[in-house]
């Protein structure tokens, strides 16, 4: 989407000389989730279980054929959240949490039947991170997941052993308001609305067919 004081694209202010703030016609201020550090680990896990707590039907039978899992949201969940001050390292501290990443499985059962079941993996994270000075608002500390998997065996009853992926980026954030520079407000384009052409590709046709000659 391009950015404009609500004009066409092409009568937008631009860079003047190769300048990036010439145009800038505003200073507004705006709210936004302020990134203070952030982390990221990816391992890829052997033997995890996945127990389901439910299923979608419910009447499945087993025993259960495993076809994949992936995370159902990408904001884990954080909690036995503890931070500790680094003495020796000024704004940094130890992060421990625990982070929760829902899950859904897909599997088919004795029957044959396609189905789905809910269940979660945990994380453990103990990580060294940047931790702001205390204001009056405060700051927090959130978890980015992805976790999938394509790797599996059905174990029993409902519980499956897998090798899965898992990307978490520890992020610490709290909102805040910045004075930014401001070309002014954004041109939103019209929704173009989607058409099947039925004839397209036959209307491309020459209307009398070409003469072959020998």
């Amino acid at each position: 989407m391009p950015f404009s004081n609500n004009v066409r694209p092409d009568r937008m202010p631009g860079p003047i000389n190769g300048n990036p703030m010439s145009g800038l016609c505003d200073r507004v201020c705006i709210q936004v989730k302020k990134v203070f550090d952030a982390c990221v680990k990816q391992e890829t896990i052997t033997g995890q279980t996945l127990a389901l707590t439910s299923t979608v039907p419910t009447d499945v039978a087993t025993p259960f054929t495993y076809i994949s899992a992936r995370n159902t949201t990408t904001r884990g969940e954080i909690s036995n959240l503890i931070i500790i001050p680094v003495a020796d390292r000024q704004g940094c501290s130890r992060v421990q949490c625990t982070v929760t990443i829902p899950m859904e499985v897909l599997f088919t059962d004795a029957t044959g039947i396609t189905a789905s079941g809910t269940t979660s993996i945990v994380i453990t994270k103990d990580v060294l991170m940047n931790i702001p000075q205390a204001s009056v608002m405060p700051y927090e500390i959130e978890a980015v997941v992805s976790a999938v998997s394509t790797v599996g065996n059905y174990v029993s009853d409902a519980t499956f052993s897998v090798t899965i992926c898992v990307t978490v980026i520890m992020k610490v954030v709290s909102e805040v308001e910045l004075l930014v520079p401001s070309y002014g407000y954004c041109f939103i384009p019209p929704c173009q609305e989607f058409q099947q052409e039925v004839c397209e590709g036959f209307f491309d046709l020459p209307l009398f067919p070409p003469d072959r000659r020998c």
